[in-house]
């Protein structure tokens, strides 16, 4: 099976951080943003070409909602995104009493209450003021709900294909972690590690679950993509990228057979840079064999 995994730089993005892809449906699009870059772009594999609009702060997710549009996190607020005006409109905030924290990285749940987790501002890329941040849940009515404290660096999350668990990354613990999940609350409980990165397996961030229930999880400075599967804890696979900072992933194409991996070229020195050239850029892995799900649309 591995010899027919391809990877292709398939669009040349450019991104400090690029992070977050998330595959549209409906329009047969990609959807990323570039936290630093302070973007969140918009690409069709149909046309090739990418959309932008500026957020004017740093930006850690966006995903579209069932009524339109899209929910961001920009800076420590969400913000509802009208694609079409560019027009951004703060609905909530999150750690007030932390003006140097900023939302990382967020997910809907099935039901379409997001989750969303911060962290403090990077002196370096990976380098943070350990503890600051947080994973909150806010719900179609905007009630937000903190359900972690003193987190490094909060990043990826996914759920289980029967809704029961939970799977979150705190990036600088090295570990994918589970939680009992209850859908109707949100509320977590009974937290396990599933999986400690191995030695040069780099940092744990991004990660998305395809339809067999097994994880795929994107590593930072790991130049790839392992997978995981999460009842054995077991190291299933890697997929090799060529560039080192891999941020997230998520599954997308016409089947959910293409799997999207977004990078950052932010923190490259010059020479890494020249061996890296298409660091920030995304790519495509066609040939895993297997497919993903679609994703959830927040409910506000």
């Amino acid at each position: 099976m591995m010899s027919s995994v391809k990877v292709e730089c398939v669009v040349k993005a450019s991104a400090l951080i690029g992070e977050g892809p998330v595959w549209e449906e409906s329009e047969q699009t990609l959807l990323f943003v570039d936290i630093a870059g302070q973007k969140i772009h918009r690409w069709s594999p149909m046309t090739n070409q990418i959309q932008s609009v500026e957020t004017g702060d740093t930006v850690g997710f966006a995903v579209p909602c069932r009524s339109g549009g899209y929910a961001a996190g920009v800076g420590r607020s969400i913000v509802a995104v009208d694609w079409s005006t560019q027009k951004m409109t703060s609905l909530v905030e999150v750690d007030e009493d932390k003006p140097n924290n900023r939302l990382n990285d967020g997910k809907v749940d099935p039901i379409g209450r997001l989750l969303a987790g911060t962290m403090g501002k990077e002196r370096r890329p990976a380098e943070v003021q350990k503890q600051q941040g947080s994973l909150f849940s806010v719900t179609s009515d905007l009630t937000v709900t903190k359900h972690l404290s003193q987190v490094d660096i909060s990043n990826g999350l996914d759920w289980s294909l029967d809704q029961k668990t939970f799977f979150y990354i705190d990036t600088l613990s090295l570990t994918v972690d589970a939680f009992d999940y209850d859908s109707n609350t949100g509320q977590l409980g009974n937290r396990r590690m599933v999986y400690r990165m191995e030695e040069g397996e780099g940092f744990p961030d991004g990660m998305t679950v395809d339809a067999e229930g097994r994880l795929w999880v994107a590593c930072y400075n790991g130049g790839r993509v392992i997978n995981i599967d999460p009842a054995t804890g077991l190291r299933l696979q890697t997929v090799s990228l060529p560039v080192m900072k891999t941020t997230s992933c998520c599954f997308g194409g016409p089947d959910y057979s293409d799997l999207y991996v977004t990078s950052a070229s932010l923190g490259l020195d010059h020479s890494e840079s020249r061996q890296q050239p298409l660091a920030g850029h995304i790519f495509r892995v066609r040939g895993l064999g297997v497919k993903g799900r679609p994703s959830n649309s927040f409910s506000g």
